[in-house]
């Protein structure tokens, strides 16, 4: 206890009380309270909001984790899409990525790209 008058400071009761109220609610609790303090932020944030937070979320995650943390997760990311999708998904995504290229680069891009591909394939 902090406090001259033996009293727990604002910090010491929150932590008090979490932790009472951890032994008292089970997941489903918490799951209801959490979509219900989602939605209200929703209602009361607009995107931009939602875009610093993600940003200050992702460059803490960036500053704490190693390329290592990223390959594992980009991996699994991976594996669990291919369990998800067919072959006519990846052609779909394929074909929508090319059409988006096409409209955002000219004639010289998939030429350096062609070039590229086979100095590499004459290795």
């Amino acid at each position: 206890m902090s406090n001259k008058d033996d009293k727990l400071t604002r910090s010491e009761a929150g932590k008090k009380g979490g932790e009472a109220a951890a032994k008292s609610h089970d997941k489903d609790y918490y799951e209801k309270i959490g979509k219900k303090g989602g939605e209200a932020t929703a209602k009361s944030h607009d995107k931009d909001h939602y875009e610093k937070i993600g940003k200050k979320g992702g460059e803490a995650t960036a500053d704490s984790h190693g390329d290592d943390f990223y390959e594992k997760n980009g991996e699994k990311g991976g594996e669990a899409t291919a369990k998800s999708h067919d072959k006519d998904h990846y052609e779909k995504i394929g074909e929508k990525g090319g059409e988006a290229t096409a409209k955002s680069h000219d004639k010289d891009f998939y030429e350096k790209i062609g070039k590229k591909g086979g100095e590499q394939r004459n290795k």
